[in-house]
């Protein structure tokens, strides 16, 4: 098994990696033969798919080389988002003693005080909205995306240094992908849109319930078990507590890593387990997974929030 500084090429993954371009390939060139009923859901899956592999070759895979990892997964199928913003936020998330935390966890769904405030009652509806799975699904790719490329552009004016280093190389991998898409196969721009749009929305049911703000640190990470279609297409992170506590051992061997550890880890998390992704939208469709803003900040600063 694979472990914190593997040397070994991970050729499960090197093959994942030319079949998910490699069916890319072949939808987006037979796109004018294919229904749009066809098309945008298989197109979705493997949006979801690269972004997974994306998440899997952060973790220092499938080869020793760092800089072949990143160009292994850097080809931009989503557009909007930069591979190196992804990858240098990701490890950061993955300080576990600051998981949930809105000012030091980069992929928390909570809000400050201060922030909340800031919002503005629009903002605070979607955001609410955003809390329950219907609302993550349907709303939040807009929702997340338009606020990510809100906060890079600030980022790329008032900082320009490494933010526009990523953003100039970014921008030469998007030409690639869009001549051959909109150019060569003719791809409709809306339903290239419309697909990245349902291909990051698969990726926010894998990370609606992933987190929860608790005092333990290690009763903040879930389990989702029983996902047959999901977990592959999800490489298996949904697994996730598996995952934080070893992010080294490859997706294909994590499911056993898994159920030879089961009752420790579920011990270690609380119980935090859902039986396959319905019973996440059973709890929570149109419920919301937990407040809004975190738990555990100043009492005297929630109760201004909560004024709001």
């Amino acid at each position: 098994m694979s472990g914190p500084g593997s040397k070994r090429l991970e050729w499960p993954s090197i093959a994942l990696c030319f079949a998910i371009y490699g069916s890319f390939l072949g939808l987006t060139w037979w796109s004018d033969r294919l229904p749009v009923w066809v098309f945008l859901p298989l197109g979705a899956l493997l949006i979801a798919w690269h972004s997974s592999m994306q998440h899997e070759f952060i973790h220092g895979h499938p080869t020793p080389w760092s800089r072949v990892n990143r160009a292994l997964a850097s080809v931009p199928l989503s557009l909007w988002l930069p591979f190196e913003s992804y990858r240098m936020s990701h490890l950061v998330h993955h300080c576990d003693e600051k998981l949930t935390d809105p000012l030091d966890d980069p992929e928390s769904y909570y809000w400050s005080p201060a922030d909340w405030q800031a919002l503005g009652p629009l903002g605070r509806l979607v955001v609410r909205a955003h809390t329950t799975l219907a609302g993550r699904l349907v709303i939040g790719p807009a929702w997340n995306i338009s606020r990510y490329l809100v906060v890079e552009f600030h980022a790329v004016r008032t900082r320009p240094g490494w933010h526009r280093r990523i953003w100039r190389s970014h921008a030469i991998g998007c030409v690639p992908v869009l001549l051959w898409t909109l150019g060569v196969c003719r791809v409709d721009p809306l339903l290239y849109g419309l697909t990245i749009y349902a291909g990051t929305s698969l990726l926010l049911l894998r990370s609606f319930a992933e987190h929860r703000a608790h005092e333990g640190v290690f009763e903040r990470t879930a389990i989702v078990e029983n996902a047959w279609f999901f977990g592959p297409l999800f490489l298996f992170n949904n697994l996730h507590a598996a995952h934080h506590e070893l992010p080294r051992v490859p997706w294909y061997e994590l499911p056993a890593w898994y159920r030879a550890n089961r009752q420790r880890l579920v011990i270690d998390n609380g119980g935090l387990v859902y039986n396959g992704y319905a019973d996440v939208a059973r709890r929570f469709l149109f419920r919301p997974h937990d407040a809004t803003i975190h738990p555990f900040t100043p009492a005297s600063e929630a109760r201004v929030a909560a004024t709001v």
